[in-house]
This record gives structure tokens, sequence and C-alpha cells, in this order.
């Protein structure tokens, strides 16, 4: 049987994904950033967590040698930092604040939740590369709605008021 890549993708985006920020520090001090929807919790204890990058991405090199990265939940009213840092270039942190924690990792307010984590193995996934990181400090923020990426688009959680 003979899988066609597009129509692949289109499965693969009738999984509805939250959508994070990966970020980190190059080792000439460079912030990196990219949009990221294929994280994934891994493990409790060790706490572990994982993302994909692809292989085309030319912030990988600096990513694989930097040893930690942040994940960045982001929030329904994020959609504009989820654009941003979807571009492959430019000046993605222009105005953009962050806060930094043990790691060094960028970490940027206002997220569902953050993940401060080091590398804890990279492994081959085809054309990506998947990062898995054990977590060293988080944050959780419980109030506002996730953002949502679903068949190619931005989403929302439709929330209904029920009666008690």
């Amino acid at each position: 049987m003979t899988i066609d890549p597009r129509e692949l993708r289109n499965a693969f985006g009738s999984f509805a994904t939250g959508v994070t920020v990966v970020t980190s520090l190059g080792a000439d001090g460079a912030l990196l950033g990219m949009t990221v929807n294929s994280f994934s919790s891994v493990s409790l204890d060790p706490p572990l967590v994982l993302f994909n990058v692809d292989r085309r991405t030319l912030s990988l090199p600096a990513l694989e040698a930097a040893g930690c990265f942040a994940i960045n939940v982001l929030s329904a009213d994020q959609e504009e930092l989820s654009n941003r840092f979807a571009r492959p270039s430019g000046d993605k942190w222009s105005g953009v604040d962050y806060e930094t924690w043990e790691t060094g990792c960028p970490i940027l307010p206002g997220t569902l939740a953050s993940f401060d984590c080091r590398t804890w193995h990279t492994y081959d996934g085809g054309d990506h590369v998947i990062f898995v990181g054990e977590v060293q400090q988080m944050s959780l923020n419980a109030d506002p709605d996730p953002l949502l990426f679903f068949r190619g688009k931005y989403d929302r959680l439709a929330t209904k008021d029920h009666e008690s």
C-alpha cells in the first residue's frame, strides 16, 4: 500500500493538538524559538516530555547543542505569539517579554503551562528529530483556555454553560 504524503498529513491533522512555543538559548547566547504542536508528556517519574523538530529547521543544530529547552503551552489569546514563532527566520524576539529559570532558557509569560527542561535524549524520527527532556521546573496557570490546532488552522474550545 502506498500512502500519499498529503493525505497522511491531512489525517494527522485530524488529531486536535495544543500549541506550544519551544525556546532555548544558542551557544552564542542567541535566543531560539519555534512554534511546535508535537508536544507530549512521557513520564511522571522521572518527569519527561517530548517534542519533534523537522530536520530542515534552521535552528536544529543550535537546539541540539544547547542541552536544554523550555516548552511554553499557549493560551487561546496567544495566537500572535504562535504566528510569530512559526516564521522560519527573522527577529522573532523583538518586543517579546520573557524570564529565565534554572536552565537559562526563555520562559514566556501568560502561558497555560511552562516546562524548563534539560535534554534527556534525542532520537531519530525519520524526517524529524525527537527531543525528550527532563523537567527541572514548571508553572501552571489553570485559568485561560488553550490555543488549539486542528486540520491546519487554529481553533478554540467550545464551552457551554450548564445549569446544575
